[in-house]
């Protein structure tokens, strides 16, 4: 059986350029914090790959505060600032805030005070897109680089949350990204790495493969490579809508990634219908991969209006441009078909 890998939110496959640059990587032996003559070029790698990252995010002068991931980004960010956001955020970001901002029907969240406010730009579930307030504490950009563009120095907000493997990069390194001149309170304390924000050795490895596939996503997203996966996406929606007219694809119509599809299979259990797609040689998902395992409906549908019945009879198909129109069809068929099964056996 030859396999589809439809969770790209989830992680993206690495792409060649990231495992090259983390292979010539591996050569430089040096820590950076060394002032030898093998440390500085650690040193000097680890800084150009700020540079690089930086760059490709439209974040020239702002500080890139380099984590585990953007799990260890948002703590740094949120935690101990009495920040409000919504129950549509990612549960790294949830976890740090009240989550009392109100959302409406199409994932669209209310902010009354941005400097108290924690907004992602792209929803890992929905795909939905936010309109960010000037003035936002913290945004989580991590779905939303490298997919659709903006810059970081555009939205006016003081932090932002990315990491690598949403990319087609390593998994394990993120960065915070910091408006020049606002005050971050370190988390780990140790050496003072990271201008005192974040202390540890580098993962120099992570970061060399980190702004190589920043770069390149950079690349395809201006060269239109995201808006022929947006055409795939409509067509795999279409053909769905299609095959089983009861499903509702939340987001339709509405500005989102180009990538995602979250749909809604009435009567079909989410967690049953990933089983059925695996079996059948199909990756999706039930929602964000941070909550795999957890029988439960989503918490994103849920603040958006859904009943529980309904937020748990979701799926998130999420692609990217590895994935071919002949991949997409196949799936269609095959998840119409199961549907149809499935809705046969409950009647």
């Amino acid at each position: 059986m030859t396999r589809v890998y439809l969770d790209w939110n989830a992680t993206a496959p690495l792409r060649p350029e990231a495992k090259a640059a983390m292979i010539a990587a591996m050569e430089v032996i040096g820590n950076p914090s060394s002032v030898h003559a093998e440390g500085r070029a650690a040193k000097s790698l680890m800084e150009t790959s700020r540079a690089r990252i930086a760059a490709a995010l439209g974040a020239e002068g702002a500080d890139i505060v380099f984590t585990s991931g953007a799990t260890e980004a948002a703590a740094l960010a949120c935690a101990g600032r009495g920040l409000v956001c919504a129950g549509v955020e990612h549960d790294a970001v949830a976890a740090w805030c009240d989550t009392s901002l109100s959302v409406d029907g199409q994932g669209r969240v209310a902010v009354g005070d941005p400097a108290r406010t924690a907004l992602q730009l792209a929803n890992s579930e929905t795909g939905i897109l936010q309109d960010l307030p000037a003035g936002l504490a913290v945004s989580d950009l991590t779905q939303a680089f490298g997919k659709v563009p903006f810059a970081f120095n555009w939205l006016g907000c003081e932090m932002g949350l990315i990491s690598a493997h949403k990319l087609g990069g390593p998994k394990g390194i993120g960065a915070l990204v910091v408006r020049r001149g606002i005050d971050v309170p370190s988390q780990l304390k140790g050496g003072g790495q990271e201008m005192g924000r974040r202390a540890g050795t580098e993962n120099l490895i992570g970061i060399a493969g980190f702004a190589a596939v920043a770069e390149a996503a950079a690349r395809d997203l201006a060269n239109g490579v995201w808006d022929e996966v947006a055409e795939l996406r409509n067509i795999l929606e279409l053909e769905l809508s299609a095959g089983a007219k009861e499903t509702i694809s939340v987001g339709n119509g509405l500005p989102r990634l180009p990538n995602t599809l979250c749909l809604i299979a009435p009567g079909w259990k989410g967690e049953t219908q990933v089983m059925a797609m695996d079996l059948a040689g199909f990756a999706v998902s039930a929602g964000s991969a941070c909550s795999s395992g957890k029988v439960r409906a989503s918490r994103v549908l849920t603040a958006m209006g859904f009943d529980e019945a309904l937020a748990g009879q979701a799926i998130r198909v999420s692609i990217g441009p590895g994935v071919r129109q002949d991949d997409v069809l196949r799936f269609a068929q095959v998840w119409t078909a199961a549907y149809a099964k499935a809705r046969a056996r409950a009647a």
